[in-house]
């Protein structure tokens, strides 16, 4: 088995993608999913560029990511300056990230063009850079930028540029199709011939312009390249980059005879993909290769019958290999294997019955617009209702939001809440920056005197989602709501037709499974 590295960019590179954006904690969010899964290494930013990025790296530090490497993305130091004066350079060390990708310009055409330096001089910009961040202590890959159209351009200077970057000290060097525009026989035959000029490992990073992304990711793979980068679901700029997604299952179950993540890593593409989605607050393609819910599904006549009796007939794969399941639109089958790991701590596997009620209580709610990849506390309560070990901690009578404007349009808002709890009714205002955010305080002041602990948990992002946008203003929407403590980070749902109620839905159950967990701690 040879083993390819899995390098994902989807928090820098990804986040370039037109209507992508990730918060602090969802940064943080994907990095800790992307360590579980066995990624070798989570590009995480630019240190300098944003103060969000310079966060991230100060509290990425903290978390216990196993084997990932989490990495700094940076460029050549500027021009006429000595790395070590250069603010990039400092940012790049500061963030104290082991490992730190360098991208350097490889086209004689962009060298005199876009950086407008002499082509000797660019040579000299790429080696210190890597040579003075090396010296640091620092683990350096290169990103040979516009390496494909360089090498087609002149590719003796193509290979000067990689050649330096080695003897210099990058661990490996990455050849980027920076433009999407290169075909797959032209990545294989570049790739091949490159990597028998220089004696250090090569990665390949490829655009998606030309919908060949992966397609060329493999190309370079067959060619030599130990490392491909890319981003979940193909996020990026203009048409996005290699979808990692693709790339794995693909290496890991169609080519065979190559090791990627760890062991159980493969089984969660679908889990991830769909967690990438909802985090990014973004409606996944159902006909997704490999993850997407229609990928392997069959609707009537002889392709039905046929998948009945012999699956291979109409499937390229078993969809369990990658955490997907099968589905007959016209008599949907119940069973989700993820959904079925994630029962595993309530130990009721053996229950057959018991299996299927929540199973089907799954489809049925999902059919209604819930999602529970991203939503885990909502899902564990729901197993609790259906086990029956489910007591809630207080219980709604009723609840008022009321929400006023003056003429100048400052904007008021209030919500009173009334509960029955500990024995008695709790009946309490507060005001908020909107609806929901009053009625989260509401909520939290009327339950803190018999929860204390509530006051160490807070929420940390809001989502909504249109779920069938052709009703218009009457359209049914889902709530994602994360929240955390000084231990845990966990997501609720909750739909309805009035994003005040389905909010509400979604509080509530992320607060009551707070209490669960404090309670099973003790």
């Amino acid at each position: 088995m040879k083993t390819i590295q899995i390098y994902d960019t989807t928090l820098r590179d990804g986040s370039q993608g037109e209507g992508v954006n990730f918060s602090l904690q969802d940064k943080l969010l994907i990095t800790e999913k992307l360590a579980q899964l066995g990624f070798d290494y989570v590009e995480g930013g630019y240190p300098l560029s944003n103060e969000k990025d310079a966060q991230y790296f100060r509290k990425v530090a903290k978390l216990d990511l196993g084997r990932t490497k989490v990495t700094a993305f940076g460029m050549t130091h500027r021009r006429g300056m000595r790395p070590e004066d250069d603010p990039g350079m400092r940012a790049l060390l500061e963030s104290a990230a082991s490992v730190i990708t360098i991208v350097g310009k490889t086209s004689d055409f962009h060298v005199a063009e876009v950086l407008r330096v002499s082509a000797e001089e660019n040579l000299d910009m790429i080696a210190s850079t890597i040579e003075y961040l090396s010296q640091q202590g620092r683990e350096v890959i290169y990103d040979a930028e516009h390496f494909f159209d360089g090498w087609k351009s002149n590719p003796q200077y193509a290979l000067q540029t990689i050649q330096v970057a080695h003897q210099a000290g990058a661990r490996i060097v990455v050849f980027c199709d920076t433009n999407g525009g290169t075909m797959p026989d032209e990545i294989h035959d570049i790739t091949k011939k490159a990597t028998e000029s220089i004696e250090v490992p090569v990665g390949i990073h490829c655009h998606n312009d030309c919908e060949l992304a992966v397609a060329n990711s493999l190309a370079g793979v067959s060619a030599g390249a130990i490392q491909v980068q890319g981003t979940i679901n193909g996020f990026g700029e203009r048409c996005g980059n290699a979808d990692l997604i693709s790339v794995i299952a693909n290496l890991a179950i169609k080519r065979g005879g190559y090791q990627v993540l760890n062991d159980n890593g493969v089984e969660r593409l679908t889990e991830l993909s769909r967690y990438v989605y909802e985090t990014a607050n973004m409606r996944y393609p159902i006909n997704q290769p490999f993850v997407g819910s229609s990928a392997f599904a069959h609707k009537g006549g002889m392709h039905v019958h046929a998948v009945r009796r012999v699956t291979q007939s109409y499937e390229h794969i078993d969809p369990e290999k990658v955490g997907n399941e099968r589905r007959f639109l016209l008599s949907e089958l119940s069973g989700r294997s993820n959904i079925i790991a994630m029962t595993t701590k309530h130990n009721i596997q053996d229950n057959r019955e018991l299996m299927d009620r929540i199973l089907a209580l799954v489809v049925d709610l999902e059919n209604q617009g819930y999602q529970f990849e991203a939503a885990e506390a909502s899902f564990d309560l729901l197993v609790k209702r259906s086990v029956g070990t489910f007591k809630p901690h207080f219980e709604r009578i009723n609840y008022h939001v009321n929400v006023e404007t003056d003429r100048s349009g400052h904007v008021t808002t209030e919500a009173t809440v009334k509960l029955w709890v500990g024995g008695g009714i709790r009946h309490e205002v507060a005001e908020g920056d909107g609806p929901v955010n009053a009625l989260d305080a509401a909520l939290r002041k009327a339950l803190k005197g018999t929860f204390p602990n509530l006051d160490s948990m807070h929420l940390v992002d809001y989502k909504v989602r249109v779920i069938n946008s052709e009703a218009a203003t009457a359209a049914a929407v889902r709530v994602i709501i994360e929240t955390e403590d000084e231990e845990d980070v966990w997501g609720s749902v909750g739909v309805s037709e009035n994003v005040i109620e389905a909010s509400w839905m979604a509080l509530v159950d992320s607060i009551e499974y707070k209490l669960y967990k404090d309670e099973q701690a003790v």
